[in-house]
């Protein structure tokens, strides 16, 4: 679990590529290695990623192919900035919001543009997780825990202070770029309590569509 509140900006430094899997080396930057350990996680850019070796300036950590056909992770190449978070302890500050680190997707940087001090990044999500973004709720971009401001469609805008585009990749994403987008856990979740119950009652009478599904049709 993150909070998407990122520690560091760190940097590619090795990229394998085997079979449909991928392995990376991160050069952390600034992120506190000394409590990491084997085993432990570490949102690269909002994926949660294991650590399978470390040292004090980097980590190692293998990215499936689940992992790389669900978040743009894919398209990383060496040198590139990436946004960092351990995982939470139980007593670290939850400053942001509840981030799993299991991506669901990606979204795409349609314009980003300064007004005053702070600048307005408009995104559109995919079609299928467009339902989970509301005004004023929360949404995770590139592992960075962001507020909501406006929703038109699928299209939707955020409003990103001095600060966090200093200490983040914002600063160095372009029009057209994708980012990894997590949507609410609570929305997620709400969702399928709504629906579980549906689908879990009895149909009534038999139907073509049951015969179909139970096997007796073909």
């Amino acid at each position: 679990m993150f909070t998407g509140i990122i520690e560091s900006v760190g940097h590619v430094k090795g990229l394998v590529k085997s079979g449909p899997d991928m392995a990376l080396t991160i050069a952390v930057g600034k992120l506190d290695m000394s409590d990491v350990q084997l085993g432990d996680s570490i949102a690269v850019n909002g994926v949660c990623l294991t650590v399978t070796k470390y040292d004090a300036a980097s980590f190692s950590a293998d990215v499936s192919v689940e992992s790389l056909s669900r978040t743009a992770l894919a398209g990383l190449q060496i040198g590139w900035a990436v946004n960092l978070e351990k995982a939470v302890t139980p007593s670290t500050r939850l400053g942001g919001h509840l981030v799993s680190g299991h991506v669901d997707g990606t979204a795409r940087l349609l314009s980003a543009e300064q007004q005053g001090s702070a600048w307005q990044y408009w995104f559109e999500a995919p079609a299928e997780l467009a339902k989970y973004i509301a005004e004023k709720g929360s949404v995770t971009i590139d592992g960075i825990s962001l507020t909501i401001n406006e929703v038109d469609g699928a299209k939707f805008r955020l409003t990103i202070i001095p600060h966090t585009r200093a200490e983040t990749t914002l600063i160095e994403r372009n029009n057209g770029d994708l980012v990894n987008l997590e949507v609410d856990l609570i929305a997620r979740y709400l969702e399928r309590l709504m629906t579980a119950s549906s689908e879990a009652s009895p149909t009534d009478g038999v139907t073509l569509d049951l015969l179909a599904k139970s096997g007796f049709m073909k």
